[in-house]
């Protein structure tokens, strides 16, 4: 990551009050894809003046301002982080709803062989893969 999210508020010229550096911090400490009611759930813990409007405006903020990516990964919940992260694709548990990063050369080479083959030449992708384990009884 280049900067924090707070660097990058600043620098795209975001007023801060002290709840949005609070759901900031929290954002930034995120290891996983949280959604607005976890965001909320993790910075009221830190501050229980913050409230869930402010959450929702805040992310809201944030997005508009490219500084977090949304993604929806088909369980109804949007879920977010922050956008200039290195590039990387999501395997989604669909029982757990575990969200696992990973980047693939193999799936890159061919996602820009697929473009190149058709005329084109790729800007960009997105590759999310909804999964089962190996071990479970459904698939």
């Amino acid at each position: 990551m280049t900067a924090t999210i707070i660097e990058r508020c600043e620098a795209n010229g975001l007023r801060l009050t002290e709840q949005r550096r609070t759901i900031a911090a929290v954002l930034e400490d995120a290891a996983d894809h949280p959604d607005v009611e976890e965001l909320y759930h993790r910075a009221s813990a830190i501050d229980p003046r913050i409230s869930l409007a402010t959450v929702y405006r805040t992310v809201k903020l944030f997005e508009e301002a490219g500084i977090l990516e949304k993604h929806e990964f088909g369980d109804g919940r949007a879920r977010y982080e922050t956008a200039d992260r290195e590039h990387h694709d999501h395997l989604i548990d669909v029982h757990s709803g575990e969200v696992i990063e990973f980047v693939d050369a193999e799936i890159e080479a061919l996602q820009e062989k697929i473009a190149r083959k058709l005329g084109y030449r790729l800007k960009g992708h997105r590759l999310e893969l909804y999964a089962v384990p190996l071990t479970d009884k459904d698939d």
